[in-house]
């Protein structure tokens, strides 16, 4: 009856493993856990650390579990031993694995005075892995620990396995005697810290307390001293304390206290006579009748400061001295804005203001390449093209973009009688409306002014008022160029009925760019950039005909070339064709996002379902003890797989930062090592998998048929978690490229200067592929940097005078000084700046001039650590590309052959990298090129080319769904990675 109480007993679900922690078990179940959890323990621990964790808790008093796992957890973690595998952190904030070979410790040094001139602190050799004859002698701040290998929950399995204590309230921890005995710790428990003891001390304890608060024990002694312990000895069997004792314990208690204080080894004083050495200090009178309390002299001292917690702001953090200054930039433009120095683009004709004018039409353009249905271009070619001023010379690039650009601001006569999707100047407003009324078209972009109500002023008056002004403004500014009598050379044929008509051969789509711009010279904000154009393009001293606006604009340079190609890009963001994409990619964004949210879902299913099958095969093979490598690499990943980018950040920091992040990829210390340990993992998984088949193909038991059915499942499952991860990988990308928005920064350094890559985002890196110039690899393939606005840089570079004195008083330099030696010897001052980096060295060793104490620049190493692989790529790709048409262009010594025709002269495509450009996707998607007159077409009728289907809807092209019933991506089909 007795055997059958027990058992019922054990089986009842109320055991606990001691472990793990896990509660619900019964007897047996919690004791073959522990037995498990410890040999897991045992195995990954490290070894270094068991033999001086165990001698710091040996007898240690701190009765909860939790409390002195953290107590030994903040002791440790900034300490290290021989033996260990860490990471060494260098000064460029490379790292390396090794192993600390020794150690050695140095102890606090303090003053007379009692203030500490030397904190303790400790050096490390470390022999590098990589490394084999060097070592590293490194402190604490340059050593890390592997995450997974030294974790509180490590510790805290680690004690409880390997510490016991009694029961009793205030028992210290000891370790188990076999741990002891193997690692020579001395098992023998203090007497004082004996049951009976601590039992005698907390009686004491009581009864002082009781007659403390009888007045009859002094109290303002505690704070100075801990009275010794009073060996007692109690009487009879209740081991009671008499009153001799008490008083024994009395007077020991201040005899202590006092050669505390005064360093005496008397016993004490009467009351009135002191000691020399007691003169120095104060007297309070107690009620005891024959000793003095003796307080220290002097007030307490103040609390020191907190230490700084970083990352601050960058212009606070002190100057580091005797540091490489940042890697010198390049400029495109000739004119250079560091006095001495010469550009890099000298020669080339860029003005310093034009330079981000460039950048922001070439990434318009490849942005809304599908819009405009353009090939993909290079940044190098662009500018080339726009440099190009023969009249022999016709480069498709050139005419194909300004063509491409001005059929999205009207449309064809065809469609909507010719629709203007802009909103004209309101001095052509009469004018428009007439035109409308004319041709039947009742849709034009702008409103009929009211008439005007003469008693009070009303938004129609004002609104004629203003358009009879810039009539009248119009009549002067006539008098600076001829574009309106170039515009009407051809009796009612003006810009736009020439745009309706898509008239773009032979060089006349210049007319409808001249008639644009003196329609714009009407509004203030485009008068000046118009009226310096016009000036070149329709001069007083010729003739107001087309030859003239067309060969002048041969002449034109790249400074002028460009501000028209702006111009037009600005009023093409106006029409619905570019608004209706970008709330497209917005949509298919949303989408995106939900279906990776989806497959990131699948992905931690098929983890968790991994996890239990990996349990069933340790069941059904028990041998099979160690983890599986591929389970381990999964775990690693997951938490950087189920992280989801913020899409609402700011423009001006990645990462926490402002900026939507970029793809998360993988970065763990200690690669190498990992790499191996991997690999062996795979080696040892294999030859079990051939051990198994071997077996299976002896003799074929039910277990391993069971077991051949789990593997199977297993495998399924990692395949499903690869296709989940191939899908994440393809979303992020598609995510990337559809942000089309706006230019999203990398971040900005101390001084306030922006990072671009450009590529960063709402295009594929390295263009289309199915561009022309596809085998370029790369788009425009370097870092830029854009100097500080206006406001940065009046309220933290150009301090006023008296908050440079207090700066300078603060780090000893000023702002503007500091500015000038931290950048080296190149600078941007203002917005209007541009410089740029195009060399992987420069990249790195700008990450490496970054200062992480900073919160922007610790943001933008951040981000360009993130990026630097595929930026190092591409800047490669462009050496590469440049230097192939280099050598060509050497090579061929013969003169450029040109080839005439009745309307225009082609040369040979060597001499430029340009010439090589052809719009294929119009050719594709048309049928012909935009500066080419349209064919026949029938609307609403797909057709098939040889690389994709086109479907026309109201005059917007826009493409096929994939197989999945979604819109193709920005390269119009999936990527490998």
């Amino acid at each position: 009856m007795a055997d059958t109480e027990s058992m019922d007993y054990y089986n009842q679900k109320r055991f606990i493993c001691e472990i793990t922690g896990h509660s619900g078990m019964d007897f047996f179940t919690a004791q073959q856990s522990e037995s498990e959890a410890s040999h897991e323990v045992d195995d990954s621990f490290p070894d270094s650390l068991r033999d001086p964790i165990l001698r710091k808790v040996q007898f240690s008093t701190i009765s909860r579990i939790d409390s002195l796992v953290d107590h030994v957890f903040e002791e440790f973690k900034q300490d290290f031993y021989p033996g260990e595998n860490v990471t060494v952190i260098l000064d460029d904030g490379s790292r390396l694995n090794g192993t600390i070979r020794e150690k050695t410790k140095f102890p606090e040094l303090v003053r007379p005075d009692g203030t500490v001139e030397r904190k303790a602190f400790a050096r490390y050799f470390v022999s590098l892995t990589s490394r084999p004859d060097e070592e590293a002698l490194v402190d604490g701040d340059h050593l890390v620990r592997d995450r997974k290998t030294f974790t509180k929950q490590m510790l805290r399995s680690f004690l409880k396995n390997s510490l016991n204590r009694e029961s009793w309230l205030g028992a210290p921890w000891q370790v188990k005697d076999k741990l002891a005995t193997q690692y020579r710790i001395n098992a023998q428990v203090p007497d004082e810290l004996h049951y009976d003891k601590q039992k005698a001390q907390n009686q004491l304890t009581r009864t002082m307390k009781k007659a403390e608060a009888n007045g009859n024990l002094l109290n303002s002694f505690s704070q100075y001293s801990h009275p010794p312990l009073v060996e007692l000895r109690p009487k009879g069997h209740k081991g009671k304390i008499t009153q001799h004792d008490i008083e024994i314990a009395r007077q020991q208690q201040y005899m202590h206290i006092h050669q505390t204080l005064s360093g005496s080894q008397t016993t004490g004083y009467p009351q009135g006579v002191l000691s020399p050495n007691d003169q120095q200090y104060f007297h309070v009178i107690n009620s005891h009748p024959g000793y003095h309390v003796i307080a220290s002299k002097g007030q307490p001292k103040p609390p020191p400061l907190p230490p700084i917690k970083y990352p601050i702001e960058d212009l606070e953090v002190p100057p580091v001295r005797n540091v490489a200054p940042r890697p010198a930039m390049k400029y495109l433009s000739g004119d250079c804005p560091c006095p001495g120095r010469i550009s890099d683009g000298a020669g080339s004709g860029i003005r310093m203001e034009s330079v981000g004018a460039l950048l922001e039409t070439w990434d318009t353009l490849n942005v809304y390449c599908e819009v405009f249905v353009l090939d993909s271009f290079t940044f190098d070619d662009y500018i080339e093209a726009l440099q190009l001023t023969s009249e022999d010379v016709q480069c498709e690039m050139l005419v194909e973009i300004h063509c491409a650009v001005l059929k999205k601001l009207v449309n064809h006569e065809k469609d909507l009688n010719g629709q203007v999707q802009i909103t004209l100047p309101i001095a052509l407003l009469e004018e428009t409306d007439d035109d409308s009324s004319r041709h039947g078209s009742s849709s034009e972009a702008t409103p009929t002014p009211e008439p005007e109500i003469k008693p009070r002023t009303t938004r129609s008056s004002i609104a004629k008022t203003e358009a009879a002004e810039l009539k009248a403004q119009v009549a002067i500014d006539a008098k600076l160029h001829r574009g309106a009598e170039i515009d009407q050379c051809v009796k009612g044929y003006n810009w736009r009925y020439r745009l309706r008509k898509r008239d773009f051969c032979n060089g006349r789509w210049i007319v409808i760019v001249v008639g644009l711009l003196s329609l714009y010279t009407a509004t203030s904000r485009f008068r000046k950039i118009c009226d310096e154009i016009l000036i070149q393009l329709a001069p007083l001293y010729m003739e107001a005909t087309e030859e003239t606006a067309i060969s002048q604009y041969t002449k034109l340079d790249i400074n002028l070339r460009v501000k028209i190609l702006q111009f037009l890009c600005m009023l093409s963001l106006e029409t619905q064709a570019v608004r209706g994409y970008m709330e497209d990619c917005t949509l298919q964004m949303t989408q995106f996002r939900k279906e990776k949210v989806e497959a990131q879902r699948t992905r931690k299913a098929a983890l968790e379902e991994l996890k239990i099958l990996h349990e069933e095969r340790k069941t059904l093979q028990p041998e099979a003890t160690s983890p599986v490598p591929q389970l381990e690499e999964l775990e690693e990943m997951g938490d950087l797989k189920m992280e989801e980018p913020d899409e609402d950040e700011g423009e001006d920091v990645v990462m926490e930062s402002e900026d939507e992040e970029p793809v998360q990829q993988r970065s763990l210390r200690r690669a190498n090592d990992r790499a191996a340990e991997r690999k062996r993992k795979l080696e040892e998984e294999r030859e079990r998998k051939e051990k198994a088949e071997a077996d299976k193909a002896k003799k074929p038991t039910k277990q391993a048929r069971q077991l051949e059915k789990v593997l199977k499942k297993i495998d399924d499952v990692m395949e499903r978690i690869k296709d989940c991860e191939e899908e994440v990988a393809i979303l992020d990308n598609d995510l990337r490229e559809s942000d089309c928005p706006r230019t999203r920064v990398l971040g900005k350094d101390r001084f306030w200067n922006r990072y671009y890559w450009f590529e960063r985002n709402a295009m594929p890196y390295a263009g289309l592929p199915s561009s022309s110039t596809a085998d370029a690899g790369y788009a425009n393939a370097c870092l830029w940097i854009q100097g500080p606005d206006k406001i940065e840089r009046e309220g933290f570079i150009e301090l006023r005078e008296e908050e440079q004195a207090k700066y300078r008083t603060a780090f000893g330099i000023g702002v503007t000084d500091r500015k000038m030696i931290e950048e080296g010897q190149t600078h941007t001052f203002t917005a209007y700046e541009w410089a740029y980096y195009d060399d992987p060295d420069q990249l790195d060793q700008l990450i490496a001039w970054l200062d992480v104490r900073g919160e922007r620049e610790i943001k933008l190493r951040k981000e360009l650590q993130a990026q630097r692989n595929k930026i190092n790529i591409h800047m490669e790709k462009r050496k590469k590309y440049l230097a192939k048409h280099d050598e060509e262009k050497s090579e061929s010594a013969e003169p450029v052959t040109r080839i005439s025709t009745r309307t225009k002269t082609y040369v040979d495509p060597i001499g430029h990298r340009c010439m090589n450009w052809r719009n294929t996707t119009a050719r594709a998607e048309l049928g012909h090129i935009h500066s080419e007159p349209e064919r026949g077409q029938k609307k609403g009728v797909a057709r098939v080319t040889n690389k994709k289907t086109i479907v026309e809807d109201e005059g917007r092209q826009t493409r096929a769904s994939n197989r999945s019933g979604k819109p193709l991506t920005r390269q119009g089909s999936r990527y490998n990675f």
